[in-house]
């Protein structure tokens, strides 16, 4: 009897003991752990504020734009002897605390020197700007984005210098010497005389010449790679230069251009002559469209 109740005891604790640990000795797979996912990173607060100046400035005076790497420039001409500089900033950061951080440093001033207004960006895109102004500022706040948007009105004859970055640029009503230099974006210009050198690096351009005669020197746009559309209105006079340099093609719809005299035009360049003649309008692209139409009005 006591072998039997041993026996049966052993029995009885080999039936209540679990199953093996290990899936290779059970066919069952272990459990696997699941690791925590990463949350989201938090979305960025914004901010917009809008500044306005206003200079004055004589008769002949210049004014010089330095835009922001990132924003639209918008210049038109109005009736005053002032210039008004209206922007908005608008900044990125985790905290309301490094928005205030970055408002101290990314933004822009307005100086004048004699008969010459300056409008200057300013920012964590200007590296000997940081060195003097936000030597400690962290890596992370140098990488936010940020742009601002330009509204300027100056005298219709002032000289005029741009330079910007990426975003819409707009030139309305200017007759000085005006020089531009811009980077990616669409353009629209709308100018009547003067004498123009526009420099664009790429976008959809629209340049228009709303009066019949050009008051001034001449112009010159110059597209590295976009499309270029020109419109001339019924019954304009002057000489008109037109080429495609690389990839690309020219179609001229303007009834009132001939070829000029020994001159032959191409699917790539045209040299015109538009009712008597007169100022030398040139227009180039490197690849792309340029496209010459008379306009509606």
């Amino acid at each position: 009897m006591p072998r039997l109740r041993s026996a049966l005891a052993s029995l009885l604790l080999l039936t209540l003991s679990p199953w093996p640990a290990h899936g290779a000795q059970s066919g069952r797979q272990p459990a696997q752990k699941k690791t925590a996912e990463a949350p989201p990173p938090a979305p960025l607060l914004k901010r917009t504020t809008t500044r306005r100046e206003t200079k004055r400035l004589g008769y002949g005076g210049s004014v010089t734009v330095y835009g922001a790497p990132e924003g639209s420039v918008t210049i038109e001409a109005w009736p005053r002897s002032e210039v008004e500089v209206t922007a908005d900033v608008e900044l990125s950061a985790a905290t309301e605390g490094e928005l205030a951080q970055l408002a101290a440093i990314n933004t822009f001033l307005v100086d004048e020197d004699l008969n010459h207004v300056r409008v200057m960006t300013v920012g964590t895109h200007d590296r000997k700007y940081l060195k003097r102004a936000a030597r400690d500022l962290p890596r992370r706040l140098r990488e936010m984005p940020w742009k601002i948007d330009y509204r300027i009105r100056v005298p219709a004859a002032v000289d005029l210098e741009i330079y910007s970055g990426r975003g819409r640029l707009s030139l309305a009503g200017v007759e000085g010497a005006v020089r531009v230099s811009a980077g990616d974006g669409p353009a629209d210009l709308t100018l009547s005389g003067g004498s123009v050198d526009v420099r664009l690096q790429s976008g959809t351009v629209n340049v228009r010449v709303p009066s019949r005669n050009w008051r001034g020197q001449g112009m010159s746009v110059k597209l590295a790679s976009g499309d270029l559309t020109v419109e001339l209105p019924a019954g304009f006079s002057g000489d008109i230069d037109a080429e495609v340099l690389r990839v690309g093609r020219l179609e001229n719809s303007h009834p009132g251009l001939a070829p000029r005299e020994r001159t032959r035009p191409t699917e790539r360049a045209l040299q015109a002559r538009a009712g008597q003649g007169g100022a030398a309008l040139s227009f180039t692209v490197g690849d792309g469209a340029l496209r010459i139409v008379q306009s509606r009005q």
